[in-house]
């Protein structure tokens, strides 16, 4: 990495693991290192919490919570007219908060931080869920929404369905997946999602950036150094993808994508001796 790359990647590991920052701080901090150097994290946060009072200011007597919420649903994506992106749902910049809010358009992690920061105004206590494939959001054990898809009520067969159409027959429901998801784990799933992206449309710096950031907060994830590794021969960095690589295996000696690995380290040491 440049002089920049390293400084931008200390700026995050301080701001990411840091307590005196929110999620909606950390998100907005992840697009300004990726994507948006020039971001004005305070004006963003003040578009939310001017949405937040809109809202608030919408409810002239304590109701229960169901009311509340299906308020929250008529205005977000009735008024204010927020939706789920299905025509380009793999835009990376679907994964930055600030774009979101440009564009009232964003993908089912986006959407449930605004949907559950909003909700806050009205001391509605919603969780984030990390539900597989399709992130959504809870009030207590009962309530299952999702905010992708104008906070529809979910059942157990829907959910069966959202693990069936991108998991087939593999993957069963069990009730941890409604599990409530930590703030970490948020941010690590969102630059997962860009990674992937930025990997898929050869954009390997950005790649291996995230992977970076993802590290920071995860130093010991033997998936991340496996991907540093990757990304690195991607780059033809040849010397430090055969460090990550190695040290991957020293790390999962029995994991599924050893021969794949090892495979890997001996094509690159190949074209070193080219």
């Amino acid at each position: 990495m440049n002089e920049k790359e390293v400084s931008l990647v200390s700026e995050w590991n301080s701001f990411v693991n840091s307590i005196d920052y929110s999620l909606i701080e950390k998100s907005l901090k992840l697009a300004q290192i990726l994507e948006y150097p020039e971001l004005d994290i305070s004006k963003e946060i003040e578009k939310i919490k001017e949405l937040g009072i809109s809202f608030r200011n919408r409810i002239t007597e304590s109701k229960n919570s169901t009311y509340v919420i299906s308020l929250l649903n008529e205005f977000l994506f009735d008024i204010e007219e927020f939706k789920g992106d299905l025509d380009d749902y793999y835009n990376p910049k679907n994964n930055f908060l600030n774009y979101v809010l440009e564009e009232k358009s964003g993908i089912p992690i986006t959407l449930c931080i605004l949907y559950t920061e909003i909700a806050k105004y009205t001391n509605l206590d919603l969780k984030i869920v990390g539900f597989p494939s399709h992130v959504i959001v809870k009030h207590g054990e009962e309530m299952i929404l999702d905010p992708f898809n104008r906070g529809r009520l979910l059942e157990l067969e829907d959910l069966q369905e959202i693990l069936y159409q991108n998991y087939g027959d593999s993957v069963e429901f069990e009730a941890e997946y409604l599990n409530e998801i930590s703030d970490e784990k948020i941010i690590i799933r969102m630059l997962r999602n860009l990674k992937n992206s930025y990997t898929d449309s050869f954009a390997y710096e950005n790649a291996r950036m995230c992977n970076k950031m993802i590290l920071g907060i995860m130093p010991e994830s033997s998936d991340e150094i496996r991907d540093m590794g990757i990304l690195e021969e991607k780059l033809k960095n040849y010397d430090n993808a055969i460090k990550f690589l190695n040290k991957y295996l020293e790390m999962e000696p029995n994991s599924e994508d050893v021969d794949y690995v090892l495979e890997l380290i001996r094509e690159i040491r190949d074209r070193i001796n080219q």
